[in-house]
């Protein structure tokens, strides 16, 4: 049985990760007895092969790789003493433990791209910060270290023609870098977030392999994005929001990341959580406002010829 050593976790920087990823490969049916703080046994999905993202999508899972479906994270959450929220529809991990990536699915509706030529890198890392300085006030009162933004890792980058917005964004907390990825698929219905977690030295070696894994990760046959009709849900925010909170504002309060980073124990720091100010009431509040305002110079910019 693998004995998860918190300090452990932080000293090597290629076992960062571990705190999921290594409890994945060893909870493999016929491994572990159950019993009180063992393993769960999850059933695992090896690459290469595809495997479903809920019912929405399918992902590709390379040899090397190991998968687990939405019932199988949803265990492993709980394992862990993690509210489960309903919205995990996935956990990948390479066999050798050096990133992952947590899938989660919000079914906000359809998030219209018409703002993505006007994606202005310094406004959102602006509206980033403020929202961090609102996501501290909460940390502090959890007893948890602030979190300076720092700078743009990767400034928001929106590929129209797969429908996919990333970014990342560096920052500093208890003296440690810190770097928080995601990357959004939109589809009909919703968004699938996915949360990349890797050490930050890692992240530039890893990035191509990451691009890859989600190239081969496809919405279903009346699920894409292409496959919208009149009279579905819209989204009431925009690609802006998206960037801003880290997460769809229509799911701010589900609190996935603050939770996936907690599974981490001390590797949170992996994750920038208070770029997810949306979590938080009073974050949700500032990233609403500021999401209508840009809305409203949307609008007017057209007219202005």
């Amino acid at each position: 049985m693998l004995a998860l050593n918190k300090k452990g976790i932080m000293s090597r920087s290629g076992s960062l990760v571990l705190g999921v990823s290594a409890l994945v490969l060893v909870a493999m049916p016929g491994v572990n007895a159950q019993r009180p703080g063992s393993a769960p046994r999850l059933d695992l999905i090896r690459g290469p092969t595809h495997a479903p993202l809920g019912s929405v999508a399918l992902l590709g899972v390379p040899a090397g790789y190991v998968f687990l479906d939405a019932n199988n994270t949803g265990r492993l959450l709980k394992s862990r003493a993690e509210p489960v929220s309903g919205h995990e529809v996935g956990f990948l991990t390479t066999t050798n433990q050096t990133w992952s990536v947590l899938f989660i699915f919000n079914q906000s509706g359809y998030v219209k791209d018409d703002e993505q030529n006007k994606l202005d890198a310094r406004q959102l890392l602006e509206s980033v910060k403020q929202g961090a300085v609102l996501g501290n006030k909460q940390r502090q009162r959890q007893g948890n270290p602030p979190v300076e933004v720092v700078e743009w890792e990767l400034p928001p980058r929106y590929d129209a023609a797969r429908h996919s917005l990333e970014w990342a964004i560096r920052g500093l907390c208890a003296g440690r870098p810190v770097v928080n990825y995601n990357a959004r698929l939109l589809g009909r219905k919703g968004v699938i977030e996915a949360i990349l977690i890797v050490a930050p030295e890692r992240l530039a070696e890893t990035l191509p392999v990451f691009r890859k894994v989600l190239a081969d990760c496809a919405y279903q046959p009346g699920q894409t994005y292409a496959d919208y009709r009149a009279g579905d849900r819209v989204a009431s925010y925009g690609l802006g929001a998206l960037v801003v909170s880290g997460a769809a504002v229509g799911a701010a309060k589900s609190g996935f990341l603050a939770r996936a980073a907690a599974l981490f124990g001390n590797a949170w720091t992996l994750i920038v959580v208070v770029v997810v100010g949306g979590a938080f009431a009073a974050g949700a509040a500032f990233l609403r406002k500021a999401a209508s305002q840009r809305t409203q110079r949307a609008k007017k910019g057209p007219r202005r010829n």
